[in-house]
C-alpha cells in the first residue's frame, strides 16, 4: 500500500487541487493506497475540505512533527510526502513508481516546476533541478515531495522535529547513508510559488542557498537563524 502524508495549516485554497491531482492520477495504476492529512488547528475549511475527500485527519503540528505523525498513522510500505501547494502531473505515480522499483530505490526526491510560468520553469530548472541531478551521487535533496520505504523512514526515526528549516533534505542525506536514494527523472512536482511571491524570489532563493551551504559546512539547521515560518505568516502554531 501507498501511504500519502500531507500536512497542512490553512491550506483551503490549495489542498483541493492537490486531492484532486492525487485521485485523479492514481485512479489508472493498481495500487492500493491511502491519503493522510496531518493537520496543524487550521482556522479555516481545510479539515471540512478532507473530511468530504474521505481521507484520515490526524492531528499534524509543525512540518516534521506532522510528517511523523502521518507516518505513525500510516498502513502502507511506501510513503509519499508531499507538501499542500503542491499539484502532480499527468501519470506521476505511474512514471515515478516504476522508476522508483526499476532502480531499485529505498528513498527519492522530485524535480520541482513552478505551477505556471515559462520563466520561473526555467529557474527553477537552472538553479534547483539542474544542480540536485549533478549532484545526486553524493548529496541528497528532496523538497516538497520525498518517495521512501517505510522500513527505511522506521530505521532513521523520521523527520527531526528539532530541525527549523530544510529538515526533508536532512531525511533523504541520513537515508541515503544506508539505502539507494536517487532523483526521479520521469516525472516532476508543481508547486505554488507563493512564499517567492510573499518573501520576493532573491531574498527566497538566497535564504535557501545559505541554507544550504549551513547544512554542508555546519549541520542540520536546528536555530531559527533564517526565520523560516509554516502556515505562511499566520499566527504561531501550538507545538502539540
Amino acid at each position: 500500500m501507498l501511504s500519502i502524508i500531507i500536512p497542512t495549516f490553512n491550506e483551503e485554497k490549495f489542498l483541493p487541487f492537490l486531492l484532486e491531482s492525487i485521485k485523479r492520477e492514481i485512479s489508472g495504476i493498481d495500487i492500493d493506497y491511502e491519503i493522510i492529512v496531518a493537520d496543524a488547528g487550521s482556522k479555516d475549511r481545510t479539515r471540512e475540505i478532507a473530511a468530504q475527500n474521505n481521507v484520515k485527519i490526524i492531528q499534524g503540528g509543525l512540518p516534521a512533527q506532522g510528517k511523523n505523525n502521518g507516518a505513525k498513522a500510516a498502513q502502507g510500505s511506501l510513503l509519499l510526502f508531499l507538501d499542500a501547494d503542491t499539484i502532480l502531473p499527468d501519470n506521476f505515480f505511474k512514471k515515478a513508481i516504476d522508476e522508483f522499483n526499476a532502480r531499485e530505490l529505498k528513498i527519492a526526491g522530485f524535480p520541482l516546476l513552478p505551477d505556471k510560468g515559462r520563466i520561473t520553469a526555467l529557474f527553477f530548472n537552472i538553479f534547483y533541478n539542474f544542480p540536485v541531478i549533478f549532484m545526486e551521487r553524493f548529496l541528497a535533496h528532496a523538497s516538497a515531495g520525498i518517495l521512501i520505504d517505510k522500513g527505511l523512514f522506521d530505521k532513521i526515526n523520521g523527520f527531526d522535529e528539532d530541525i527549523k528549516l530544510a529538515e526533508d533534505h536532512d531525511l533523504a542525506r541520513r537515508a541515503k547513508k544506508m539505502a539507494k536514494y536517487g532523483f526521479i527523472k520521469s516525472s516532476v512536482i508543481y508547486i505554488s510559488k507563493r512564499r517567492f511571491k510573499r518573501d520576493g524570489w532573491f531574498k527566497t532563493y538566497t535564504k535557501y542557498v545559505l541554507c544550504e551551504l549551513y547544512m554542508v559546512l555546519i549541520g542540520p539547521v536546528k536555530s531559527d537563524i533564517f526565520r523560516y515560518r509554516f502556515g505562511h505568516y499566520y499566527q504561531k502554531i501550538k507545538k502539540y
